[in-house]
């Protein structure tokens, strides 16, 4: 599970004040938490409505309580040999592991190896209790407890599973490549990354599909890419009012021969048909009737590799990365080829890359959070909503989701963010 606030608040998402969407979400505070989201808000959940709950904060920790009982538990079963358990317990860390990730890249503050100490955390539960009292420990303990789960449970998985939701040695690699991207750790990240791309590195030909079906595409589970599978709490995007429409912003990076943007988006007219909806929408977990991935994937690992190697002043060598992946999402009598005239161009054009290949996939927050300081990235996010003009400052509090204030009533010791 991951929150979909995450999308909300980036700059993939754009609602036009006045619009039908604005009117939609206005007519129920069962919404809310998508207008607070998009307007940065101080508080997301309020307690003194209905749905003051935050979905993701307890999906999250209730996948990582499972997965502390299966570790706990399982290697004193009488059933199965010690390669069976041993497996078990690998994939109940790497679920744990991705847990935390998305917890701290939520709730806290970007990794900063100058203040990770320092910084709070989330709660970090390693056991199944109910006891522990709920302290926010720092972010640098969040980060090393995921590295351990993961850097433990590689060894025992299995190279591949029948299914995209069952950790891997490949999904291993491809959650340890992120989590050292967002770390800034970028070598480590491209050396964890090859190491998932051994295993697996298949791409989808976007190219070859002229419309994009349940048909056509494969089923989550099944696609080829996904190194793990990961959805979002509210399942299917595209229903109004809560559809996620293309900013302007995001709408200006695609070509016209892009297959992203030709298949997984739509226009407005297809998201209501008795409301004017302009604009372009998101939509391929809507034809796809399943929740969009927001879990490592090849194409994820390809542009690791590629921001690393810009980093590392290797303009030529990433955007050949950049450009393996765009030769199975652009058509050919498009622009496939892309080039670079120092390392800063190519960071800037894979950067823009992970936008067009993860729109609505969480990762944009993730990369507006780690990037807001860098001069190349650092800019002031603008916005309007019911006609109050919004801003979102390089030092805002507000890259870090408050903690939804039912869980600190429960908890008292989780201390709020600022």
């Amino acid at each position: 599970a991951a929150p979909a606030i995450s999308d909300m608040a980036s700059d993939d998402l754009e609602i036009i004040d006045g619009s039908a969407q604005q009117t939609g979400l206005a007519s129920s505070d069962y919404y809310g938490y998508y207008n607070r989201a998009y307007q940065w808000s101080d508080v997301i959940y309020p307690i003194d409505n209905l749905y003051h709950k935050d979905d993701a904060w307890g999906a999250l920790y209730n996948t990582i309580a499972y997965a502390n009982t299966i570790i706990k538990e399982v290697p004193s079963v009488t059933d199965g040999n010690d390669q069976q358990k041993g497996e078990l317990v690998a994939e109940a860390k790497i679920h744990r592991a991705s847990a935390y990730l998305i917890l701290v890249n939520t709730y806290a503050k970007p990794y900063q190896q100058a203040t990770a100490a320092t910084d709070l955390g989330v709660p970090l539960l390693l056991a199944p209790t109910t006891e522990q009292p709920l302290i926010r420990v720092p972010v640098q303990t969040v980060y090393d407890a995921i590295v351990s789960d993961i850097q433990e449970a590689i060894s025992l998985l299995p190279s591949s599973q029948q299914y995209s939701t069952l950790p891997s040695k490949a999904s291993a690699y491809g959650l340890l490549a992120r989590t050292y991207l967002y770390m800034n750790s970028f070598s480590e990240a491209a050396i964890a990354a090859d190491q998932a791309l051994a295993i697996n590195n298949q791409l989808i030909d976007l190219t070859a599909l002229d419309q994009l079906t349940s048909s056509n595409y494969p089923k989550r589970v099944f696609n080829p890419e996904i190194l793990l599978s990961k959805v979002p709490v509210n399942g299917i995007s595209a229903y109004t009012p809560t559809a996620f429409r293309l900013s302007s912003d995001l709408i200006n990076l695609f070509g016209e021969n892009d297959q992203r943007y030709n298949l997984f988006t739509v226009k407005g007219d297809i998201i209501s048909t008795w409301d004017v909806y302009d604009g372009r929408y998101y939509y391929l977990d809507y034809v796809m009737n399943e929740g969009r991935n927001v879990g490592p994937s090849v194409p994820e690992m390809l542009l690791i590799k590629a921001e690393s190697e810009a980093r590392n002043n290797q303009p030529a060598a990433a955007m050949a990365l950049v450009n393996q992946l765009r030769a199975k999402r652009v058509l050919a009598k498009g622009k496939v080829m892309l080039s670079a005239t120092d390392a800063n161009d190519a960071l800037l054009k894979v950067i823009q890359e992970r936008r067009r290949e993860f729109m609505f996939r969480m990762l944009r927050w993730w990369d507006m959070r780690r990037l807001k300081d860098e001069p190349l990235f650092q800019k002031t996010y603008t916005r309007t909503f019911a006609g109050k003009a919004l801003t979102l400052a390089p030092n805002s509090n507000r890259y870090v989701f408050p903690i939804a204030q039912y869980e600190i009533n429960l908890s008292p010791e989780i201390i709020q963010n600022p």
